[in-house]
């Protein structure tokens, strides 16, 4: 899979692409990363990206002219691919649209800066995605999101390729409490069922934890759980625990 990067500053992406899961999938082949500088593409001899808003206000813009000419230099060099603009007027990006985006085989990520871009960029773009209802610096970082998230989704990238669909979100639901050694650290104790090698109390445990950690953590996850018979059961005794 390709991930194209249009960006205003390269170097915030060379180490996070180069270290982890993302960085052995890289040597073995399965992602590659076009890191494009906005700055080529501009038609001055400052390199200038960005002017002040007609109509006033505070900040800058982003010009449409380097952002287009960058989008036409990603399709001639580096074949046809999906746009995406990170912006927080985006669509929110969540699993499902992370193994979406996997089944594209070249996605390249527009990362906006200052007051944004200018409005027509949008119609040169397939998608705006937001990775939450908060601001960051630009939108680099909010690509190394979703660049990380979408990878797991591409066969061969994790150790286990039937790890990220034993997530937590693939389903709404938090992932259950999860243990390893020392067997009690300072009197907490792992809980006996994970000790007990029964694999169906085990599986039964797991699944009532993760709906009380959904319950206490994120209830509004649960509009959209579809609850089967034992799960209506689990979700009884956890709001059982709880007074009124």
């Amino acid at each position: 899979m390709i991930f194209s990067i249009l960006t205003l500053f390269p170097g915030i992406f060379s180490s996070p692409l180069k270290e982890s899961i993302l960085g052995k999938a890289a040597e073995k082949g399965l992602v590659s990363f076009n890191i494009i500088n906005i700055r080529d593409f501009a038609d001055d001899p400052h390199r200038c990206c960005d002017d002040t808003p007609y109509g006033g206000g505070p900040g800058m813009v982003m010009k449409v002219e380097p952002i287009y000419r960058a989008i036409q230099h990603v399709t001639e060099v580096h074949g046809r691919a999906k746009f995406v603009l990170l912006t927080p007027q985006g669509r929110p990006f969540d699993q499902f649209t992370a193994e979406r985006f996997a089944r594209s085989p070249h996605i390249c990520l527009i990362c906006g800066r200052y007051e944004g871009v200018d409005e027509r960029v949008l119609d040169h773009v397939d998608e705006e995605i937001s990775v939450g209802d908060y601001v960051t610096s630009g939108g680099e970082f909010p690509a190394l999101v979703l660049i990380d998230a979408v990878s797991r989704f591409v066969p061969g990238v994790l150790g286990n390729d039937e790890s990220v669909f034993a997530e937590s979100f693939r389903e709404p639901l938090l992932e259950y409490p999860q243990y390893t050694r020392p067997e009690n650290f300072m009197g907490a104790a792992v809980p006996p069922v994970l000790l007990s090698g029964n694999h169906e109390e085990i599986r039964k445990w797991r699944r009532k934890e993760a709906i009380r950690k959904t319950v206490l953590k994120r209830s509004d996850l649960l509009n959209r759980f579809q609850a089967g018979e034992e799960d209506r059961k689990f979700m009884r005794e956890v709001m059982e625990e709880f007074p009124e």
